[in-house]
């Protein structure tokens, strides 16, 4: 192999608040068996709720005795007020779990969310029950659960009614009589869907809640999905004595989508009034009510998904269809990103809102006129919005404010008066109080485990609630090896940045191999200064075995910038294929790496990764380690697909440049494919249409199923037999 790769930096930054220090006389060795056995699952916070008065939040626990519980708390002394309910309380049966709860307005009744059963990614079936708190008697059935099981119960701001969905069908329960009223009767499935989403707005706009209440709780808005005209998917399922088959509708890049519209139900004369949109509007994947309940905003964008517009509901047209006008409209030369960053303000006429329009995605606030003043700016990305707290005109958010391995949290008034909250190097997210005066704060790094703590508005800590001390000492029983960062150039200029995991004992004058964990795709890095997980524990015992782990971010990345993520727009591979392949030219060209034993893996978007630079990149990577890739971006979903891509009809070469399939005749070194066969998201085709491409080609690869499992890849052993596979390939060739 060639290294004529030209080293034109390398920056290495190594940050650890909490490093651990490795007893000397450590004897405790990293295995899969540990590793997905639990003895390094780290502790957290779960079912956090702020209560109404924002003095005092609940967490759901378990008790041995009393099963499920929901506690309630003082943020301000951390002791325990009381317990709001228990399992044996709320059911005859003191084995019945909770998987959830949410409290109605008034915080007088609690929906328990209770044998779940999942739908896709997102979506659940379940039975809800309803506690009365006043009364202390067992909770109720929500509905008759023997018509069906529910999804998405919704409390009414008025706390007296329920909404949710059977059967894709809209319903009513009314908590004072004990009543139900059906809203829509035209539900079927993989045909009509009501109250909720198709598979791929769940999927790929992120979000399968098609209800929502006006605020005073005379309305209720929901979706309408007819997905008669989308095409069928099928998948044989292996668990009975004669397979059975999985439909669903899964449309593909440039396949026809679902007919999506919003209705408006009046509470009162139980009339369903439709809402006009225009017929550019080929999506709409979010609606909100203003803080007028007689104003739903409804969120529209195009096909090619770079025109978004925002529409406010106003009067009647014939035929009881809602008439709408437009307040917002952004557009874009490549595509435009949906997400929740959006509050409505008091005065009824603005809202605040991110946006790319600078080149960094910002707050501003928008004026119904069409109007914008900028809150935030700088060479540095806005992630989430954590709530406004009107009362001291504050937002609070999420930014990469410190650098793209990092994120932060800051609040802002409307003036652009920045504070961070937190300066500390590393990983910061909260779940803050109704009124703001209290968080609870998420703090991990790349070598500490998350650290739970109680928090003021002026960011003293009052108390720790779950710090992972005990993961902490169990792990300085091992050789733990830090995770440090650096950077370096790519062939075209680009620093792009990078982590690794050196071996412990580490000798620089010794030749090490190299194992490049990857993702790769939009919305998603890899090297974050946050703590991992398995997957970093799976890195740990890599190194333990004595292999350098690394990793890098590639263009089209994100908290970098439009220019910088978007820069793969329709041709995801190509730009990312190339760094990666300059990344394993850089590390083969360092003094301490085998250049001759750098392997890749990667899963979903980094299978597909794999696959390119095991084929393009063939001089470079001599093994990989593909799960669940796609092979051909004309196999995936179309609003995915088509954001970054349009459709196959309109950019053919986009398509066929960058697909694995047409390059499996440059496969040299080891190939390891594994995929589920049940997998509803990136289908077991994309890996047997590559799996005929390397056979046509000659070439010899090791391939896995797992019968019936999703894209996850998991359920009981399957996890573990996963990872031993990976270790075994990887010590045979890597």
């Amino acid at each position: 192999m060639t290294r004529n790769f030209s080293l034109l930096s390398a920056t290495f930054l190594i940050f650890g608040l909490f490093s651990f220090i490795p007893n000397n006389f450590a004897q405790s060795s990293f295995s899969n068996e540990k590793i997905w056995g639990g003895e390094f699952r780290s502790e957290g916070v779960w079912g956090i709720r702020s209560m109404a008065n924002g003095s005092e939040y609940t967490i759901s626990d378990y008790s041995e005795t009393e099963g499920a519980t929901i506690d309630q708390y003082s943020y301000k002394t951390g002791k325990k007020v009381k317990t709001i309910v228990t399992a044996s309380q709320a059911f005859e049966d003191a084995r019945e779990y909770f998987s959830d709860y949410t409290f109605s307005s008034d915080e007088r009744y609690i929906l328990l969310t209770t044998n779940t059963e999942n739908l896709y990614r997102h979506s659940y079936y379940a039975d809800f029950y309803v506690f009365d708190t006043k009364t202390g008697d067992l909770a109720k059935p929500l509905t008759d659960f023997t018509k069906g099981k529910q999804r998405l119960a919704t409390f009414s701001p008025l706390a007296d009614k329920v909404a949710f969905v059977r059967n894709n069908n809209v319903f009513i329960a009314n908590l004072l009589d004990g009543t139900e009223t059906q809203v829509t009767d035209d539900g079927l499935a993989n045909n009509i869907i009501n109250g909720a989403t198709d598979w791929v707005y769940e999927e790929e706009f992120g979000d399968d809640n098609g209800l929502k209440w006006s605020p005073d709780g005379s309305q209720l808005a929901y979706y309408r999905f007819d997905e008669s005209a989308v095409k069928e998917y099928h998948m044989p399922m292996y668990g009975g004595l004669y397979p059975e088959l999985y439909t669903y509708k899964y449309p593909k890049a440039g396949e026809v989508n679902s007919d999506v519209q919003v209705f408006i139900h009046n509470i009162k004369t139980g009339v369903n009034h439709g809402v006009a949109v225009p017929k550019s509007a080929h999506y709409i994947p979010r609606f909100f009510w203003t803080k007028n309940s007689d104003q739903l905003c409804i969120l529209t964008m195009n096909r090619h998904q770079n025109d978004l517009r925002f529409l406010v509901t106003e009067g009647v047209f014939p035929a009881n269809r809602i008439g709408t006008r437009e307040i917002f409209k952004e557009t874009s030369y490549t595509y435009i990103d949906i997400h929740d960053n959006l509050i409505f303000l008091e005065d009824g006429h603005s809202f605040l809102w991110t946006s790319e329009r600078d080149g960094y995605n910002h707050i501003y606030e928008f004026d119904y006129d069409g109007s914008a003043t900028q809150l935030t700016q700088g060479e540095w990305d806005v992630v989430d919005f954590f709530g406004y707290d009107k009362k001291k005109d504050k937002i609070y958010f999420s930014s990469s404010m410190f650098g793209p391995t990092q994120q932060h949290l800051h609040s802002t008034d409307r003036n652009g008066n920045i504070s961070t909250l937190d300066d500390t190097p590393g990983h910061h997210s909260a779940d803050f109080s109704s009124n703001f005066e209290y968080r609870i704060h998420n703090y991990s790094n790349a070598n500490t485990p998350p650290v739970y703590s109680l928090r003021n508005r002026k960011g003293s800590t009052l108390r720790v609630l779950k710090d992972n001390s005990s993961l902490r000492n169990t792990l300085s029983n091992y050789n733990y090896s830090d995770k440090t960062f650096f950077t370096f150039e790519n062939s075209s200029g680009v620093e792009l940045n990078c982590w690794q995991i050196l071996p412990p004992n580490f000798d620089s004058s010794q030749s090490y191999p190299v194992y490049v964990a990857i993702y790769g795709g939009p919305g998603v890095n890899t090297v974050t200064d946050s703590w991992g997980g398995a997957n970093l524990m799976f890195y740990q015992y890599l190194a333990q075995e004595g292999y350098i782990v690394a990793s890098v971010d590639p263009r089209g990345t994100p908290l970098r910038g439009r220019k910088f993520e978007h820069s793969t727009y329709k041709e995801l591979g190509k730009l990312e294929t190339s760094d990666f392949i300059d990344f394993a030219k850089y590390m083969g060209n360092l003094e301490y790496v085998n250049a001759e034993r750098i392997g890749i893996q990667g899963w979903s978007y980094g299978g597909f990764m794999t696959l390119l630079c095991m084929t393009k990149g063939a001089d470079v990577y001599n093994a990989g380690i593909s799960i669940a890739p796609v092979t051909n971006w004309k196999y995936y979903d179309s609003i995915y697909t088509e954001r970054f891509m349009e459709t196959p009809q309109e950019n053919e070469s986009g398509y066929e440049d960058n697909s694995p399939v047409n390059h499996a005749d440059k496969l040299e070194g080891a190939l390891l494919l594994v995929h589920g066969s049940g997998d509803d998201n990136v289908h077991f085709q994309n890996s047997m249409e590559m799996v005929n491409a390397l056979v046509d080609a000659n070439k010899s690869f090791d391939f896995f199923v797992y019968p019936d499992r999703n894209h996850g890849i998991y359920g009981g052993n399957t996890r573990l037999h996963l990872f031993n596979m990976m270790m075994d390939f990887v010590k045979e060739n890597f």
